[in-house]
């Protein structure tokens, strides 16, 4: 099924290998002060970005563009009371953006097949909205893969008092649509795509640059659209396709690089799926994987990734530490406990590596870490008001020298977080120490993991005769060459062999 905007795969081009390297940022208030103007600055910080995103050959058809927040309760309430949706109070209801097909029969479809499943899931429908949008400004690449946008408006059931439960019932039911959507006879299905669906963020985004976000989403505009956080980012698709759905921010991150391991870390979720459990998803989990969309980028599969782990009962900061780890076997002033725990870590999940730079969030906490080289810069800077600024380069805000408070770069491996629960900002040595001293890993290493020394000799293999060998090595192409140079130098010293001319 392939993704509206982008070509089915032929000759070299197939779209798992969509990659980005791009320029994102984000503003928060360090207090969890609400206001527009975060909004406001984190739209300029995305202009300021414009440069780090990329066009079609229509100047005015986009890459992607778009811009995460928490979700803006006053102004929801008034847009959904004008389409006639009355909302409860905060976090008492989620609000998810959907894009729809154009086609109104295939769309009606999309959305009874939506309604059905959160019926089945327990979640109560308030309503939806129509999203004003204004395409005058878009190219006709983009224009013609538009989809309709509505916003879904969900109510809380009283047994989930926990508000993860209810981000996880969430995620079930968008899963649970999707699989659904994905496997009916629908025409346009694929135009089905859920940005987000949450009671804590809500993402506007698409086949956009970054000025021409705005002017596509009024709701951008309004004064009571208010934020204390807003990840914002401007997408280069690289040797590959821009579509409404890669755009970025994804639910839970924004990123500027690429994952040069993906196919590693596919077949490795992949593997491990049938082991993977879950106390606080019961039952449910076997209903929701696969856990990964294989329609999507390098970056939207990292987003799928660390949407589970997180619902799962980690941290952001605790999974991404497990997906993009410090090296740590040499690292000669690392404690003993974080040395455990990214060793046992080790044992569940495969490094995420590629040069990369990812900004996350949960609509609490934002924060950004960067990978074990250092390859995609990220910078910040803090304001005496406590106003923080981080991006993939400097200069994104024009913030006066005399309202400065500190500023810094991200150092390779590191994480920079900011905790608008707590009110500060959390340092990288704190915020892991933390981590790896919740659980005594190094105990679990020391009763659990085995080395290939201490395991029993294997049972007398049956080796076959020298004529059975040499015949074996003809048949498959081995030369004598092959075995005196390369062969021997192995088996005998296991060292690599010397070599050249095709064969090193």
């Amino acid at each position: 099924m392939t993704e509206p905007g982008l070509p089915p795969p032929q000759g070299l081009y197939h779209p798992r290998h969509e990659h980005d390297a791009c320029g994102f940022g984000f503003v928060a208030d360090i207090q969890g002060r609400r206001s527009h103007a975060i909004v406001r600055d984190a739209l300029a910080v995305l202009l300021n970005l414009e440069h780090r995103g990329a066009v079609g050959a229509e100047k005015n058809t986009g890459d992607g563009a778009g811009l995460l927040l928490q979700t803006p309760h006053a102004f929801l309430e008034k847009a959904a009371g004008q389409a006639g949706v009355r909302l409860p109070g905060p976090a008492r209801y989620a609000a998810g953006m959907v894009f729809l097909p154009q086609a109104a029969e295939s769309r009606d479809a999309c959305l009874r097949a939506f309604e059905r499943v959160l019926g089945e899931e327990g979640l109560p429908l308030l309503g939806w909205r129509d999203v004003p949008v204004d395409g005058a400004s878009l190219g006709s690449t983009a224009r013609a893969a538009q989809p309709v946008i509505r916003q879904v408006f969900l109510g809380r059931p009283e047994a989930l008092e926990d508000e993860l439960a209810f981000e996880r019932r969430l995620y079930a039911a968008r899963r649970l649509a999707e699989k659904a959507i994905s496997r009916s006879t629908i025409p346009q299905r694929s135009h089905f795509y859920v940005p987000s669906l949450s009671a804590r963020t809500i993402v506007y985004k698409g086949m956009l640059n970054a000025s021409q976000l705005t002017q596509f989403y009024p709701d951008l505009a309004d004064p009571a659209l208010e934020s204390a956080i807003a990840m914002v980012h401007s997408r280069f698709s690289t040797n590959t396709f821009p579509s409404w759905s890669r755009a970025h921010p994804y639910r839970y991150i924004s990123h500027n690089g690429e994952i040069n391991t993906l196919r590693g870390n596919i077949n490795w979720m992949h593997a491990r799926q049938s082991m993977v459990r879950s106390p606080l998803f019961g039952d449910d989990l076997k209903k929701i994987l696969t856990v990964i969309d294989l329609e999507g980028s390098d970056s939207a599969m990292f987003d799928n990734v660390l949407e589970l782990l997180h619902l799962g009962g980690r941290t952001l900061a605790h999974a991404l530490m497990m997906m993009v780890p410090e090296p740590y076997g040499r690292h000669e002033s690392m404690s003993a406990e974080k040395k455990a725990f990214y060793e046992y870590h080790s044992c569940l999940m495969e490094p995420w590596d590629g040069p990369a730079s990812i900004a996350f969030t949960d609509g609490v906490r934002i924060g950004a870490t960067l990978d074990r080289n250092g390859l995609r810069p990220s910078r910040y800077y803090v304001t005496k008001d406590g106003l923080v600024v981080l991006a993939s380069e400097v200069g994104v805000l024009d913030v006066p020298a005399d309202r400065g408070l500190a500023k810094g770069r991200l150092q390779p491996g590191r994480m920079f977080l900011v905790d608008t629960s707590e009110r500060r900002i959390g340092s990288d040595d704190d915020l892991k120490s933390r981590l790896a001293a919740e659980k005594p890993y190094a105990l679990w290493l020391s009763q659990g993991l085995v080395a290939l020394e201490d395991l029993p000799p294997p049972p007398r293999v049956h080796e076959p005769d020298h004529e059975t060998v040499l015949r074996r090595q003809e048949v498959f192409g081995y030369t004598a060459e092959d075995v005196r140079i390369i062969v021997n130098p192995m088996a005998t010293d296991g060292t690599e062999p010397i070599g050249s001319m095709g064969t090193d």
